[in-house]
C-alpha cells in the first residue's frame, strides 16, 4: 500500500511539474512573440469602427479571416452567415439647455437602437428621475410631454466595477420604453461610468415590442453633463432642455462569424469554443470592447502553434458578430451547433477588456468547478487568484450541450468603464504587456481543460 501511495504522489507531483513548466512555456510565448498586439493595431487604427451592418465591421470579418488563414494552424476558417440589425448613427447630436439667456452645450450620443428626434430636434421641461419605478409615482400627469431624465450613477461603494455597471444599466436598456408609457417626448440617460468626464459613453436602448409611432428618442449624456444638468434643474425646476439626433434603423444585413477550428488529435467530437465579438460601438475603434477579447483568443491558437502543442480535443476561435445590438452572432452559433448535434466541453469569452488579468468566473457542475479551483495554484505565480462562479458572456450564455463548462476571462475592472462605449476606446489605451497576460491566461486554462477534461 505504502508503495502504490508513493507512485501514486510521485505522479501527481510529476503531473504538477510538467503543468507549472507547461503554464511557464505558454506565458514566455504570449510577452515575447504574441501577435495580439500587431492584430489589434490593425483592427483599431487602419479599419476602425465595426458597429454591426457597417463597412467598418464586415472589413474586419475579412481582415480576421485572413490572418487565421495565414497562421497555417487551423484545419479550417470559415465564415458563418448571419443577419444583423444595421443601426447608423447619422449627422453629430446636439443638445443645449437655457441658463437664463445663456445656451449651454452638453455632450450627447444616441442610444443604439434609438429614434430620431424630428429634424427641428426636441425641447421640453426636464423631470429628473433616480430609477424605472419612480415613474410610476410620477404618472402621466407630471410626465407628459416632459424629457425624462435617468440620474442613477454606477455604485461606487462596489469593488466589482461590473455590478455597479448592472446595477445602473436598467435606465439605459429600458428607459424609453417604461418612459413612454407615461407621455414622455424624449430620454437622457447618465453615461454609465464611474469618472467624471464629458464623454458620453453608448450603448443599446430596447422598446421590445412597443409600436414604432410609440417609440421616443432616447441619448446618452456624459457624466459632467449630468452633474450640471442636475444642479441647474435644482435652482430652476422649469428649465427647457433641446436635443436633436438624426439617427435610424435601416434593413437587416448579411454579416458573419469567423471561425478557425483545430480538429482534437484525440477526440475531435468535443469541442471547445475561445471567443470575443468583432463589433463595437461606432464612437470608436473598440480595442477594449471587444477588440482586445478577439485578438487574445487568435493569439491562444498563434500560442500552441509555437510550441507544438496539438488539441486532443477540437478546438474552435470564435469572432462572433452583433454582440452590442442584438446578439445575433451567439444565436446563430448556437442554432447551427444544435443543428449539427455538436458537444462542447468547454466555452470561453474575453469581453471585459484588455486589462491585467486576475481570473475567472465560471459557470460548471460543483465537480467541474472543484477540479478547476484545484489548479488556482498554477496561476498564482502570474498573480491569477480570482476563480468564482458567475457570469460567463453574452455571445456563449445560451450555448448548451450535454454537459459543459463556461468561462469569461475576467481583468482588473477598474478602469474599463472610463472606456466602455465612449470615443476613448481606442488603441492608445491599450497596453501590450496587460493584452498579452490576457492571452497567455487564457491558453493556459484552455490547456488544462484539454488536458484533464471536465
Amino acid at each position: 500500500m505504502k508503495k502504490w501511495i508513493l507512485l501514486l504522489a510521485f505522479a501527481t507531483g510529476f503531473a504538477q511539474k510538467s503543468d507549472e513548466e507547461q503554464l511557464k512555456a505558454i506565458y514566455h510565448q504570449a510577452l515575447t512573440n504574441s501577435k495580439s498586439y500587431t492584430w489589434l493595431e490593425y483592427l483599431s487604427n487602419s479599419i476602425g469602427p465595426r458597429l454591426s451592418g457597417s463597412e467598418g465591421a464586415q472589413k474586419a470579418v475579412e481582415y480576421t479571416k485572413a490572418q487565421m488563414e495565414a497562421l497555417g494552424v487551423f484545419d479550417k476558417v470559415y465564415l458563418q452567415e448571419v443577419m444583423v440589425p444595421k443601426w447608423v448613427r447619422g449627422e453629430k447630436e446636439e443638445a443645449y439647455f437655457k441658463d437664463g439667456n445663456k445656451k449651454v452645450s452638453v455632450p450627447i450620443c444616441a442610444l443604439g437602437g434609438s429614434v430620431a428626434t424630428s429634424k427641428k430636434g426636441i425641447s421640453a421641461e426636464v423631470v429628473e428621475v433616480q430609477s424605472l419605478k419612480e415613474l410610476e409615482v410620477l404618472g402621466v400627469e407630471k410626465l407628459k410631454g416632459k424629457i425624462v431624465f435617468f440620474n442613477r450613477s454606477m455604485d461606487h461603494s462596489q469593488i466589482e466595477a461590473f455590478r455597479a455597471y448592472s446595477g445602473a444599466g436598467d435606465q439605459r436598456r429600458a428607459g424609453a420604453k417604461e418612459a413612454s408609457k407615461y407621455g414622455a417626448i424624449g430620454v437622457i440617460v447618465r453615461s454609465l461610468n464611474f469618472r467624471l468626464d464629458d464623454l458620453p459613453h453608448a450603448g443599446n436602448t430596447s422598446y421590445g415590442d412597443l409600436p414604432v409611432e410609440q417609440r421616443i428618442p432616447a441619448c446618452a449624456i456624459s457624466t459632467n453633463g449630468a452633474e450640471l444638468l442636475s444642479k441647474k434643474l435644482k435652482a430652476n425646476p422649469k428649465l427647457m432642455f433641446y436635443f436633436k439626433q438624426s439617427c435610424f434603423q435601416e434593413e437587416d444585413v448579411l454579416s458573419y462569424n469567423v471561425v478557425g477550428e483545430i480538429k482534437g488529435s484525440e477526440t475531435p467530437e468535443n469541442i471547445m469554443v475561445v471567443g470575443g465579438h468583432l463589433d463595437s460601438w461606432d464612437l470608436a475603434d473598440g480595442s477594449h470592447d471587444d477588440g482586445a477579447g478577439c485578438v487574445q483568443s487568435m493569439d491562444v491558437a498563434y500560442i500552441f502553434k509555437n510550441l507544438g502543442y496539438k488539441p486532443k480535443n477540437t478546438l474552435r476561435v470564435v469572432l462572433f458578430m452583433n454582440e452590442e445590438n442584438g446578439g445575433r452572432g451567439g444565436d446563430k452559433y448556437e442554432e447551427l451547433s444544435l443543428k449539427n448535434k455538436e458537444n462542447h466541453i468547454f466555452a470561453m469569452e474575453s469581453d471585459s477588456g484588455g486589462f491585467t488579468p486576475r481570473g475567472f468566473s465560471f459557470e460548471a457542475d460543483d465537480a467541474s468547478f472543484e477540479k478547476i479551483v484545484q489548479w488556482k495554484s498554477l496561476f498564482e505565480p502570474y498573480l491569477i487568484h480570482y476563480f468564482t462562479r458567475g457570469y460567463s458572456g453574452a455571445d456563449i450564455q445560451d450555448l448548451t450541450s450535454k454537459r459543459i463548462v463556461k468561462a469569461g476571462l475576467r481583468p482588473d475592472s477598474q478602469r474599463y468603464f472610463d472606456h466602455h462605449h465612449a470615443s476613448n476606446d481606442t488603441f492608445e489605451a491599450i497596453n501590450k504587456r496587460e493584452l498579452e497576460l490576457g492571452a497567455a491566461t487564457m491558453t493556459s486554462l484552455i490547456y488544462l481543460i484539454d488536458k484533464y477534461g471536465i
